[in-house]
């Protein structure tokens, strides 16, 4: 099969090289030049992607076109109009990931449980706000462009600290004055994710459900991250999946969707309360599934996208991933004096087993030594497999302590929460069979 990876940053480098392992042609466009070294000497790379669409159609339905982003919705319709096998989303997609008071509003249409979601568009309209309605708010920009650090979850009751992160914020801010952002209501509870695969037509089976591990240190303590961290099974997620995702299948349908969706939540004694929908691959969210799958990435685009099956065949039993970092991550300023260009190297205990576990990130080959790339330090994801999360955190930690690489940084706790507290807590709330 034939492959053209379209993205920003490469992050779905990992699997464009495990495409490559099962025998596959892949070729790459990123667009943001400050990731043009990662994965260097490792994949192929073109710099201009349309002029790869006739490469590609002569594939047929063996040509298959990868999104990594959720805002090229628009073209990734229009690619489909013309004919091409297009996976990662649509525009419908972009909408409900960026735009995060539509979302809401789409998930209260049918049906689900939302915290209230305000829109502004002012930073004084805000602080106004929430000195007239005190307490815990969430603060999200709209958009897909910006850091997971940029979002702050209020902690005072009062919303003291929310008005002065609102007012610091208004202060500092540069760019354009329209930025729309929103508060949402602060809920408490068990935050899981449920997600699936789309196939243009209907979900695919099984669902998974995962735990994040969001904020940089162990105990979740500092900035929020994007992940360090996962626990995932592709099994007891039917009844999550049934009372979320499943209602919005007509919805994606109808626009077209092919990919993988994802839709983060909190459920309490209350019920499931959806926070946000993730429109298209999540990182690291798609190599701690890799890990899970039975059969290849080529296989699943390819059922996919020809829609002759809805299955995917996966394994029982829960995967960890853990996030490895180098400094300055989760910031860039100062990677290139801190943390680029380091060496990663292996111990003589690494098997062959213990390294298609390893699914790199920001890596790049110089001069045949693997070393650090990218802009941030997000070096590469550690997964390890179990019947138990206690058993998958076992094999996962045995195998980071296998990795060498100078100042890497990561969290020893991923899974802790779940075995100590939230496994408990959604079976009895019947959400976890």
């Amino acid at each position: 099969m034939k492959f053209l990876g379209i993205g920003e940053t490469n992050d779905l480098g990992d699997m464009y090289l495990r495409l490559l392992q099962e025998g596959h042609e892949v070729r790459i466009f990123m667009s943001d030049e400050n990731s043009a070294g990662v994965m260097a000497g490792m994949l192929d790379f073109t710099d201009d992607w349309e002029a790869e669409l006739d490469w590609i159609r002569q594939a047929g339905s063996q040509g298959i076109i990868l999104f990594e982003t959720a805002s090229h919705g628009e073209l990734q319709d229009r690619l489909r109009r013309e004919g091409f096998n297009v996976v990662g989303g649509s525009a419908l997609g972009d909408r409900l990931e960026s735009e995060r008071d539509y979302g809401q509003e789409v998930l209260s249409e049918f049906g689900l449980k939302t915290a209230r979601s305000t829109l502004f568009s002012s930073f004084d309209d805000a602080i106004a706000f929430v000195r007239k309605s005190p307490a815990r708010y969430v603060f999200k920009l709209n958009g897909s462009n910006w850091s997971s650090t940029r979002t702050y979850v209020g902690q005072l009751e009062n919303g003291d600290d929310m008005i002065a992160v609102l007012s610091l914020t208004r202060d500092n801010w540069i760019g354009e004055d329209n930025t729309e952002f929103v508060l949402m209501d602060y809920v408490s509870g068990v935050e899981v994710g449920v997600g699936a695969f789309f196939n243009g037509e209907r979900f695919m089976s099984p669902a998974n459900l995962d735990w994040e591990h969001k904020k940089f240190f162990p105990g979740d303590i500092g900035e929020l991250t994007g992940e360090m961290g996962t626990v995932v099974t592709y099994r007891g997620a039917e009844r999550m999946f049934d009372a979320t995702l499943a209602r919005v299948a007509p919805m994606l349908r109808e626009s077209g969707y092919c990919g993988y969706i994802n839709l983060n939540t909190i459920v309490n004694e209350e019920g499931i309360w959806p926070l946000e929908f993730t429109c298209r691959f999540g990182y690291p969210g798609f190599p701690i599934l890799d890990s899970l799958h039975k059969e290849r990435w080529g296989s699943i685009f390819a059922a996919m996208t020809s829609r002759d099956r809805t299955t995917v065949d996966t394994h029982r039993g829960f995967s960890v991933g853990v996030v490895m970092t180098v400094p300055p991550f989760p910031y860039s300023d100062g990677y290139a004096d801190l943390g680029k260009g380091m060496p990663i190297c292996f111990r003589d205990s690494l098997t062959s087993e213990d390294r298609n576990a390893l699914h790199y990130g920001e890596v790049a080959m110089a001069n045949a030594q693997l070393v650090t790339a990218g802009m941030v330090g997000y070096i590469m994801v550690v997964t390890g497999l179990g019947e138990s999360v206690e058993a998958a955190r076992e094999e996962a930690y045995g195998r980071v302590k296998k990795v060498v690489i100078p100042n890497c940084r990561y969290r020893n706790d991923i899974g802790l929460r779940f075995i100590d507290e939230d496994c408990a807590s959604m079976r009895k709330l019947g959400l976890l069979d």
